[in-house]
C-alpha cells in the first residue's frame, strides 16, 4: 500500500504537494496535477503554503503523521482505521484535541447517496423506533495474504466500515458485540490467523440490534446492502447495477452484473467525502470526527475477543 500524503490549499482546493514512500508514484501524481513533489512527509507538513493534509498512508503510520500535522496546527484527513492499537488512537486524539485542529476520518460509505438516504429516513423518524439494522458487505475476491497479515484481520479492515455504518444509521453507540465466523473461501486466510466469512450482532444503547454478514468472496460482484427496519416502516439501500440495460428470453430476464469492486461502486461517495473535508477545513463541523474513528476500532477489537472467547463482549471491556 502507498504511504501517501497529499495537501490542498483552501479555499482554492488546488493540490499543492504530494509525498509517497513510492517516489515514482508521488512524482506521477504531482506531474498530473501540477503539484510539488515533496521529498519527505516533514517537508510537506511543514510547508507554509500547505493549509491542510490528507493522510492516506498505511495504517501503522497514521498516528505518528497525525501528531506531526497537529503540531503544525493544520486540519487533517486520516484514512481508516486510525490505528490497530487503541492506545495509539488515544494518543492521536489527544494531540489533535490539544492542538485544536479539525480532523475528518475516512469512512466514505457515509457519503454514498443510497446509504445516506437510509440514515436520513431513520433520523427523520420515518421508520419509527429502529428495531433492526441489517448490513451485508461482501467483496468479490479476498485481498493478498500479505495484506491480511498486517491489516488487523476482517473485523478491522473490512467489517470496520460496517461498524461505522451501524452507528451512523442507528444514531446510537454499540454496547455489546457478538461475532462468529470461519474460513470458507481460502485456507491460506485461516493460516494467516484471519477469517473470510463472519457474522456479527451488535446491540446498541438505544435497544436497536444490527446484524452484519461478511464474506471475502462473492462470485457475482461487490455486494453492499443496508436495511433499517422500525416500528413505522423500513428503508433500504440495494446494490446498483453496473448498467440499467436488461433483456428477456425464454429463460426469463437478464441484467448486467454488479459493480466489481469498491472503486466501481463508491467513486461518487469518495468525491463527496473530499467535498466534505474542504468544508471542514473552511470551518464546518467534521462529519466523521475522531470519536467516530475510534468507536469502530473498539467494535472490531470486541468482535475479535468475541470470536476467540466464544461469548458476547461488552464495549466497556475494550475501552
Amino acid at each position: 500500500m502507498h504511504a501517501e500524503l497529499v495537501s490542498r490549499r483552501v479555499p482554492g482546493t488546488d493540490l499543492v504537494a504530494v509525498y509517497d514512500v513510492f517516489d515514482d508514484a508521488a512524482a506521477g501524481v504531482a506531474e498530473a496535477f501540477g503539484a510539488r513533489h515533496a521529498s519527505s512527509a516533514a517537508e510537506l507538513i511543514g510547508s507554509g503554503d500547505v493549509d491542510a493534509v490528507a493522510i492516506c498512508s498505511s495504517t501503522d503510520t497514521h498516528i505518528d503523521l497525525l501528531v506531526e500535522v497537529a503540531a503544525a496546527g493544520k486540519p487533517a484527513f486520516v484514512e481508516k482505521p486510525l490505528s490497530l492499537d487503541l492506545a495509539e488512537v488515544d494518543r492521536g486524539i489527544a494531540a489533535a484535541t490539544e492542538a485544536g485542529i479539525a480532523v475528518q476520518v475516512g469512512f466514505n460509505r457515509r457519503f454514498d447517496a443510497a446509504h445516506r438516504h437510509v440514515r436520513d429516513r431513520v433520523a427523520a423518524g420515518d421508520v419509527g423506533d429502529v428495531h433492526l439494522v441489517r448490513i451485508s458487505s461482501r467483496d468479490p475476491d479476498p485481498p493478498p495474504i500479505a495484506y491480511i497479515e498486517v491489516s488487523g484481520g476482517i473485523f478491522c479492515d473490512m467489517t470496520i466500515h460496517d461498524f461505522d455504518m451501524a452507528r451512523f444509521v442507528t444514531g446510537s453507540d454499540a454496547v455489546e458485540v457478538y461475532a462468529t465466523g470461519g474460513v470458507r473461501v481460502d485456507p491460506a486466510i485461516g493460516e494467516a490467523g484471519d477469517l473470510d466469512t463472519a457474522v456479527v450482532v451488535v446491540t446498541h444503547a438505544n435497544g436497536a440490534v444490527t446484524t452484519i454478514d461478511n464474506s471475502r468472496r462473492a462470485v457475482y460482484g461487490y455486494d453492499q446492502r443496508l436495511e433499517a427496519f422500525g416500528s413505522a416502516g423500513m428503508a433500504s439501500s440495494e446494490n446498483p447495477p453496473s448498467a440499467t440495460a436488461q433483456y428477456w428470453d425464454g429463460d426469463g430476464s437478464h441484467g448486467p452484473p454488479l459493480p466489481y469492486f469498491f472503486l466501481d461502486r463508491y467513486i461518487p461517495s469518495y468525491l463527496a467525502e473530499w467535498d466534505a473535508f474542504v468544508a471542514t477545513v473552511r470551518g464546518a463541523p467534521s462529519p466523521v470526527d475522531l470519536a467516530d474513528g475510534r468507536a469502530p476500532l473498539v467494535m472490531g477489537l470486541a468482535a475479535w475477543t468475541s470470536v476467540r472467547e466464544g461469548r458476547p463482549v461488552a464495549i466497556d471491556e475494550i475501552g
